[in-house]
């Protein structure tokens, strides 16, 4: 096969911890550097990473270093696709690393299947004894539920795929990232590619090196962002979001409501019930917990065992904020909508 000429497009911010390697990861891909432009849209970093930038493209002279002064991701990736100047559009992202056939299995996946975002799975590691820790937490079951992208040894379509490779007409014919999206935008999009009747492929031989947060304020906090944003999407976009997704919200409103049912009616039934749960939820924090601390290390035990919880009541409470300031946050998108409008109106008058 004939290898096309492609833009690869990896939005980033405050990024000096990773940027170095994820750019030799790119440079030492098996894929041909004369056959590739990387563009790196910045979101007003405030470390380093911009000046690291700057010197590697004096080595790699394919690297375009783009402003984006909305500093979120969606904006970083539709000011990259607008820049492009391929058909195929590699979407990557700096807090990783990559196999050398990573972008190459990717570009022949969208060439070769019938699919319209051709993706891989997450290889979730950590840097440190805490950032092991939380990746193993990542790469199990209780942890992550079903994300296929995470779990699977297996090729086929699935509902979505971590970063993706596209052919740039797919944004001129179903539109481009929503701005409205800190947070899964990839989802979004993905969503949208299946109702307009688009597919999504999964190469399980596609591997990404993804390098999650190493500190237990870290992964409390993304499980906090990703929980809140879960609730403003499905809001959103109806349907763009999995049931997984709201799994720690259950668990989270289930719990809070057993409680305050037990303590009110001195009730049995419910303090029992609130024990079911937590017993079911105590072994299966316990089981996963020794299978990793098995492998890993009898260190690991304890801090697993407080890893789930953390993370999972984390997440939940999220989606509780993301229901309270859920009306405030429509309201103001459409305030900002009208006045987009109005804007649109005065410009064709």
């Amino acid at each position: 096969m004939q290898l096309p000429f492609i833009s690869v497009i990896l939005p980033v911010r405050n990024e000096e911890k990773y940027i170095t390697a994820c750019v030799k990861s790119i440079f030492s891909q098996d894929y041909p550097a004369e056959q590739m432009e990387v563009i790196f849209v910045d979101g007003r970093s405030e470390d380093r990473t911009v000046e690291l930038l700057r010197g590697l493209q004096e080595v790699h002279p394919q690297i375009v270093v783009l402003d984006n002064p909305d500093r979120t991701v969606p904006y970083a990736m539709n000011i990259g696709i607008r820049a492009s100047r391929a058909e195929v559009i590699v979407r990557l992202d700096a807090h990783a690393e990559y196999p050398a056939d990573y972008i190459r299995l990717s570009v022949e996946t969208l060439l070769t299947k019938d699919c319209d975002n051709a993706g891989g799975v997450f290889d979730t590691r950590g840097r440190g004894f805490m950032g092991e820790a939380i990746a193993e937490m990542l790469r199990t079951p209780l942890g992550v539920g079903n994300a296929t992208y995470r779990l699977t040894t297996e090729d086929g379509y699935v509902d979505t795929v971590p970063f993706g490779c596209f052919r740039r007409e797919l944004f001129d014919r179903i539109g481009g990232f929503d701005e409205r999206m800190t947070r899964n935008q990839d989802n979004e999009l993905n969503f949208r590619i299946r109702k307009n009747g688009g597919k999504i492929y999964l190469n399980h031989n596609i591997r990404v090196h993804y390098y999650c947060r190493d500190t237990m304020r870290g992964i409390m906090k993304m499980g906090y962002m990703n929980g809140k944003w879960n609730v403003i999407t499905m809001a959103l976009v109806p349907g763009s979001m999995g049931v997984r997704h709201f799994v720690p919200l259950a668990f989270v409103l289930s719990t809070v409501v057993l409680v305050l049912l037990t303590l009110i009616t001195r009730s049995m039934l419910f303090g029992g019930l609130l024990a079911l749960e937590w017993g079911a939820y105590l072994l299966l924090d316990a089981f996963y917990s020794y299978t990793i601390a098995k492998e890993k290390g009898l260190k690991f035990l304890p801090v697993e065992i407080v890893l789930y919880p953390a993370f999972h009541f984390a997440y939940g409470f999220g989606s509780l904020c993301g229901i309270a300031v859920l009306p405030r946050f429509l309201k103001e998108e459409r305030q900002k909508k009208t006045r987009q409008d109005g804007d649109d109106k005065g410009k064709r008058a």
